[in-house]
């Protein structure tokens, strides 16, 4: 609610091109925000691309019935946390199986979201995992072939009964609704090809959340009108909502404080014993070296305009020459702050020409609990832009600029 308004306050930049000045508005950086995640989805997806695996991969989706959806709802850290140990230990009982394959140590990536395409609450598992396991007995790659994994009812029954089992152990069962184990439990598992279609159909479910900005058509008399695609169907539909009802669906999305919605099991953790590079070599043998992992190439993505940007995560594009880069705010970078005095003395500076108030009344606060930084007398070099009036900060905002309207 607060993302891109004065409780956060404000960031100066500066063109590297025309020396334009801009200020805008800073961003929350919360997880739940759907314009705050984008740099960090990049990054993610960056990451997992430059340690992509060869060979086919597969993309494994586990969900619950919906008469366990309430309760789940109502018991959300003990459920999402039984959701990924139960579908991770199918994973791996299933594929020590001898007659599977026969190795202990599958490697694979989990999403938890948590929604539908209506805004619905439907939580589920999301899973890329490359086709085959690594034994750590006879150190080598046992691979699958390239259009089947598990089978899908054997991981549904083990799913579900380790599920049980876990909440039990909460001692939760009893509130669980007995048609759920009367349900089949769905598990769908889909061959991608090379790792990179598994990772880019989940990278959009790892930062962020129920709803994109970009889905919102309009918002008019209190109700919100957004786009959805039904499953399997590339026909966009509209659907409006009462404010109130959008705000609820929405909310239903927020995860519990601490959890975590991304997870690696297998020989993926940084925590494995069998280093990384291990098991790719044991996959390039395995193929006689037929197989080699994919270069990654970096991705290009256009970079956010100042309102858009969060401070300290790279250079902006620069609305006003389009060429420019805009810096990113440090004191590193912006001539202009200093830190030289975060506390500034009372009896010290005069004020600044053409702006009537002392250094001291400015200030830009950083994340991470940085000391501030106080704008020096140079700054009455710089005219400040006519939309933009110095504003005295209060106790409740951090805001030293003040954007007007019009």
């Amino acid at each position: 609610m607060s993302c891109r308004s004065s409780d956060y306050g404000s960031v100066i930049y500066q063109c590297e091109d025309c020396s334009e000045i801009h200020i805008a508005p800073r961003r929350g950086g919360n997880r739940h925000c759907p314009g705050c995640q984008h740099h960090k989805t990049q990054q993610w997806l960056q990451r997992q691309m430059d340690r992509q695996l060869p060979g086919h991969h597969f993309r494994l989706t586990f969900t619950v019935p919906e008469p366990l959806r309430a309760f789940i709802y109502h018991h959300q850290q003990v459920a999402y946390n039984a959701l990924f140990s139960a579908s991770a230990e199918a994973f791996k009982t299933l594929a020590l199986d001898p007659k599977q394959l026969s190795a202990d140590l599958p490697g694979f990536f989990g999403v938890l979201p948590t929604w539908g395409r209506q805004l619905q609450y439907h939580p589920h598992v999301h899973y890329g995992v490359p086709g085959g396991a690594f034994s750590s007995e006879d150190h080598q790659w046992h691979p699958t072939s390239a259009g089947f994994f598990l089978p899908v009812k054997a991981l549904s029954t083990r799913y579900w009964a380790k599920f049980r089992d876990l909440m039990a152990k909460a001692g939760l069962l009893q509130k669980i609704p007995a048609e759920v184990w009367e349900t089949e439990w769905n598990v769908n598992c889909q061959a991608v090809g090379a790792g990179e279609g598994a990772v880019k159909y989940l990278a959009p479910s790892v930062f962020k959340v129920a709803i994109a900005d970009s889905r919102i058509v309009k918002v008019d008399n209190d109700q919100v009108t957004f786009r959805y695609r039904q499953p399997h169907s590339h026909r966009e539909r509209t659907m409006t909502l009462d404010a109130l009802e959008f705000i609820r669906r929405f909310l239903q999305h927020v995860l519990p404080s601490g959890l975590m919605k991304v997870r690696y099991d297998g020989f993926l953790p940084p925590s494995c014993s069998i280093p990384w590079e291990e098991v790719k070599a044991r996959i390039e043998m395995t193929y006689g070296f037929a197989l080699v992992s994919p270069e990654a190439e970096p991705l290009v993505t256009p970079r956010p305009s100042p309102a858009d940007a969060v401070v300290g995560h790279g250079a902006i594009s620069a609305p006003c020459c389009h060429s420019g880069d805009v810096p990113p705010p440090s004191s590193g970078n912006l001539p202009w702050l200093h830190q030289d005095s975060p506390q500034p003395r009372r009896d010290s500076p005069a004020p600044l020409p053409g702006l009537g108030y002392s250094p001291r009344r400015f200030a830009l606060r950083l994340p991470g609990g940085a000391a501030p930084l106080c704008l020096p007398p140079a700054i009455a070099a710089f005219n400040p832009p006519s939309k933009v009036k110095p504003d005295l900060p209060n106790s409740k905002s951090p805001l030293f600029f003040q954007t007007l309207k019009g």
